[in-house]
C-alpha cells in the first residue's frame, strides 16, 4: 500500500481545510510539543524523530522535544501517550508493527492499542537486514542454515524486545529454514546491536538504518536484505529471495499517534505538516542515506493500513507459534 506524496498531501490538505477554520489553525501549537519515542537512543526510531521534530520546530516556532521512554517493547512510552491529555502536545512515534503485535501477544496492556490512540500518519518504511557477528562461521544463507541445523538452539538472535517485528522476522526465518535459534530480547535496537557487536549474541534482524554503519565498518557481516532489490549502500549483499528464501518480506514502518479524542483539526494539521516535511528533497535524501524511504499516509489511510497489518501479523504469530518468553 504505497501512498503517493502528492496524493497524500492533497488529501490531507483537503481534510484540514474542511475541518479547521483559519483561527483554529493559528491556535495550535502555542507551546512545546513532547514527542515520545518508546525506545532508547541508538536504534532506528530516535534519529527519525529528531529529524522530523527539528523540521516541525522550524515550521511552527515551537520546540518539539524528543522524550525517550524505553522499555517493555514500546509499551512504557506508548502508555504515556495513551494517558496524556488529548490536546496535541504529547504525541508518539513508534514502529506501527510493534504497536500491533503488542496487542496480539499481551493480555495485560495498560491501554487499548486501537481505542486509546488516534492515528496521525506514517513517516517511513525500511527493510530488514540479517546481520551476524564476524566470528560466526557462515558467510551466506546456505552456510548459516547449515550451521543452525548442526547446532540447534545454540545460535542466539537479539531483538529490540519481545514481540517486535525483529522477533517475528527471526521466528519466520526459523520456520522457513526449519531451524531453531534462541531469542534474546533487549530494551531497544541500540542495546541489541551493541551486544551483537560485542559478541554476546550471534544474529540480529536489524532495520537497515541501524546496521548500515556497522556493516560498512566491518563490525558486522550482512547475509541478506529485504526488498525487491539490493540496497545501494551495500550492493554485494543479496536480497532474501536471491539468498534462497523467497517470500521473506517484512517491513518496518514508523508512524505517529496522538491520544484518542485529540481534535481532528489538530490530528489533520500534524499529518499535513509531517507529509509536507517528508515530501521535501532534503528529507528524502537524508532518509535514503540511512536506508529508509518516506512513506506518507493520511490519518484515514494509516488506520486502514493498521487494520490490514493486524490480520497479516496475526497469521504469522499463529503459524510460527510466537509467544512471550
Amino acid at each position: 500500500m504505497r501512498i503517493s506524496v502528492a496524493a497524500a498531501i492533497l488529501a490531507a490538505g483537503f481534510l484540514l481545510g474542511m475541518a479547521m477554520p483559519a483561527a483554529a489553525q493559528q491556535a495550535y501549537p502555542q507551546k512545546p510539543i513532547r514527542f515520545i519515542v518508546p525506545f532508547p537512543p541508538g536504534g532506528s526510531t530516535d534519529p527519525v524523530a529528531r529529524l522530523v521534530g527539528q523540521k516541525l520546530t522550524d515550521a511552527w516556532g515551537q520546540q518539539l522535544v524528543v522524550d525517550n521512554r524505553p522499555g517493555a517493547n514500546s509499551i512504557i512510552g506508548s502508555d504515556v501517550v495513551a494517558k496524556a491529555a488529548p490536546d496535541g502536545y504529547t504525541i508518539l512515534l513508534v514502529a506501527a508493527t510493534t504497536h500491533i503485535i503488542n496487542a496480539q501477544l499481551r493480555q495485560d496492556l495498560p491501554y487499548d492499542s486501537v481505542k486509546d490512540f488516534a492515528p496521525v500518519g506514517t513517516l517511513t518504511r525500511s527493510e530488514f537486514v540479517l546481520v551476524l557477528h564476524p566470528s560466526v562461521p557462515a558467510n551466506n544463507m546456505r552456510e548459516l542454515i547449515a550451521l543452525a541445523k548442526a547446532k540447534p538452539g545454540q545460535l542466539n538472535y537479539a531483538t529490540a524486545g519481545n514481540g517486535n517485528l525483529g522477533h517475528l522476522a527471526a521466528e519466520l526465518f526459523n520456520m522457513m529454514a526449519e531451524v531453531k535459534t534462541q531469542h534474546v530480547p533487549y530494551k531497544g535496537g541500540g542495546p541489541a546491536l551493541a551486544d551483537l557487536v560485542g559478541g554476546q549474541v550471534q544474529m540480529h534482524f536489524a532495520v537497515v538504518i541501524s546496521a548500515m554503519p556497522l556493516i560498512k565498518a566491518g563490525k558486522l557481516k550482512a547475509i541478506a536484505v529485504g526488498g525487491d532489490a539490493r540496497q545501494p549502500a551495500f550492493p554485494n549483499v543479496p536480497t532474501f529471495a536471491e539468498a534462497g528464501m523467497p517470500g521473506f518480506d517484512l517491513k518496518s514502518r514508523l508512524g505517529v499517534f496522538a491520544p484518542a479524542r485529540t481534535p481532528k483539526a489538530i490530528v489533520d494539521k500534524l499529518s499535513t505538516e509531517i507529509a509536507r516535511i517528508l515530501a521535501t528533497r532534503e528529507i528524502q535524501e537524508k532518509l535514503d542515506a540511512q536506508g529508509m524511504a518516506p512513506f506518507i499516509s493520511t490519518p484515514e489511510q494509516f488506520a486502514a493500513l493498521l487494520a490490514s497489518d493486524t490480520i497479516k501479523f496475526a497469521k504469522i504469530v499463529k503459524a510460527a507459534g510466537i509467544r512471550l518468553d
